[in-house]
């Protein structure tokens, strides 16, 4: 599709949903807490920083992709908006939760 290919953006934030800083992840970009597994809807295709709506992403679910690994699967709360981001367990500075990641394979409700 013309258009569509991811732009990256590897940066330190604050997670909106916990207050954790956040740092730029060391393998690939950072679009997500990796301590509540929460994101931002920022984007409508990876990294474009274009979609309007600016609600909170949160995870509902882990799934397994046969090339990518482990991915979280976000709802927006304001528009409903989907989107899989994957899960680096073995991040150095700030690995992303298997304890929150479990809890939803195994679908237990987050807060």
């Amino acid at each position: 599709m013309p258009g569509r290919r991811f732009i990256d953006h590897n940066e330190g934030f604050t997670c909106r949903q916990c207050g954790a800083d956040v740092l730029p992840s060391a393998r690939s970009c950072r679009n997500h807490c990796p301590f509540c597994l929460h994101s931002v809807h920022l984007d409508v295709f990876p990294g474009d920083r274009m979609a309007a709506c600016g609600g909170l992403m949160k995870p509902v679910q882990v799934v397994r992709h046969s090339r990518k690994g482990y991915q979280v699967v976000h709802r927006c709360v304001v528009c409903g908006h989907e989107a899989r981001n994957v899960l680096d367990f073995e991040d150095p500075l700030q690995p992303d939760s298997l304890e929150v990641a479990l809890a939803l394979m195994i679908g237990k409700k987050l807060t």
